[in-house]
């Protein structure tokens, strides 16, 4: 089989695959008594299996499970595998856990602030909270208060009043601070509760892609893995 014919079959050109062939991408080829080439279905499979392997892992990481699996180190290669797995389940539970938080927030909006912003004992009688707590959730990111320029003091604006009328309810539903943080850190980044959700639905897409994209690749490096044995055994 030429680069050429094997470039075809997923639409690559024949400089990609000798450049695959170069990265160890793909098995130790022989060669023509012309210097040529020569690829086998062994070849062809390991292709399929990094193009597959790439859509749930990435370039460089499908490229580093080739490289170990050609090497004989399978161990790296399966490892590589469990922590990409690892990492989507902890996303997917952190993808959960925002989704959570956010259905357990009341429907019942809180009066908007108007006028200047409150003060730490202003916003702390507002709550129900000691002005301690407001500094507490400060350092964990969950505030983000202004400053006067005269005189120094914290500031908390509309922004800054929703994010702890927030916080407030999530504490007291049991979530931890660094789960409060994570929450609205993910409602600031997506523009508020309504974009959120649309963010979240997105969010559960992309894992389920990225899930399936997973299945997709073990599957093609199991059908080149046994093609491995079978050539190793013959």
């Amino acid at each position: 089989m030429r680069p050429i014919d094997l470039a075809r079959e997923h639409g690559l050109s024949a400089q990609a695959i000798r450049n695959y062939d170069d990265a160890g991408i793909l098995p130790p080829t022989e060669r023509s008594k012309t210097g040529y080439r020569r690829y086998t279905p062994l070849h062809a499979q390991a292709l399929r299996a990094f193009l597959a392997l790439r859509g749930g892992h990435g370039h460089q990481r499908a490229m580093e499970i080739m490289r170990a699996t050609n090497c004989g180190d399978t161990e790296s290669a399966y490892r590589f595998i469990d922590a990409a797995h690892v990492a989507l389940l902890a996303e997917r539970d952190t993808r959960t856990e925002v989704a959570t938080a956010l259905g357990s927030l009341s429907t019942t909006t809180p009066p908007q602030v108007t006028g200047r912003p409150l003060t730490v004992g202003e916003l702390a009688r507002r709550l129900g909270v000691h002005p301690a707590t407001l500094r507490t959730w400060e350092t964990q990111g969950i505030l983000r208060p202004g400053r006067d320029r005269a005189t120094g003091y914290r500031e908390y604006g509309p922004d800054c009043v929703r994010d702890a009328e927030i916080a407030r309810q999530l504490r007291q539903g049991g979530y931890l601070l660094h789960q409060v943080a994570q929450f609205i850190d993910s409602l600031r980044n997506a523009g508020g509760a309504d974009a959120l959700t649309l963010f979240l639905n997105s969010w559960q897409d992309r894992l389920t892609t990225r899930s399936r994209n997973l299945l997709a690749g073990a599957a093609q490096l199991d059908a080149y893995l046994t093609m491995l044995d079978q050539t190793q055994q013959g």
